[in-house]
């Protein structure tokens, strides 16, 4: 059975060209996200590479969900090798006093929540099969504040957090946890900023594909920064 990779956010940018390169290596995709026509598209053109594909649709940052997608894409396909903890949300232009708690609240689901509930379903299976690694796709605003950007600073941040201690909780398992932190990539996301693009999604994937698959075990723990 091919090895499989789980991948939040598939639909565009940077988790669709990350999937796409995971299938020329010939794994096998799970897509994990809220239901999207475009998320089925990504789901469709991996298959068109010939690999196995499937798509699980839900809210990410709804624990029963997640846990059930889990359980079922082990029973399905395996045991993960990868899992790309990659689904990210915005919101830009309100000051700290000026950020809602509801958006707030948004923000840290989406960007450490999600993360943290797909880790927490996912580690089972993946410390019983002593082998897999966890790549985590923060941010360069993880290093530094943005103006009008505070609950994404924060949550890519804390993610930080999350890869730091998952990895020293995984040392002597056979498991790794990394973190991978673009700058400006020409995604929709970045639309949202001031920011012009430095590189393509296709160089941040071509990152996460050697993170997850060929660099050494030694990697365990690394926050590796992408300027552009």
């Amino acid at each position: 059975m091919p090895d499989l990779a789980v991948i939040t956010g598939a639909s565009r940018g940077i988790g669709r060209a990350t999937a796409l390169a995971l299938a020329q290596r010939g794994l096998s995709l799970a897509l994990l996200g809220r239901p999207s026509p475009r998320q089925s598209e990504a789901v469709t053109a991996c298959r068109a590479l010939g690999v196995d594909a499937h798509e699980y649709a839900f809210e990410l940052t709804d624990a029963a969900a997640l846990a059930a997608a889990a359980s079922e894409l082990v029973v399905r396909q395996g045991t993960p090798r990868v899992v790309i903890n990659n689904a990210g949300d915005l919101v830009r232009g309100p000051r700290v006093h000026e950020t809602t708690v509801e958006d707030w609240d948004r923000i840290l689901a989406v960007n450490l929540r999600a993360p943290f509930l797909l880790c927490r379903a996912l580690l089972p299976s993946m410390l019983a099969a002593g082998r897999g690694r966890f790549v985590h796709v923060s941010s360069i605003s993880a290093t530094m504040g943005s103006p009008g950007a505070a609950s994404y600073c924060a949550s890519k941040w804390g993610l930080l957090g999350l890869s730091k201690s998952l990895a020293d909780e995984l040392r002597g398992t056979g498991l790794q946890s990394v973190a991978v932190l673009p700058g400006s990539t020409d995604t929709d996301m970045l639309a949202k900023t001031p920011f012009a693009p430095q590189m393509s999604a296709d160089d941040v994937a071509r990152l996460l594909v050697f993170y997850g698959l060929d660099a050494p075990d030694a990697v365990q723990g690394s926050l590796v920064e992408m300027f552009g």
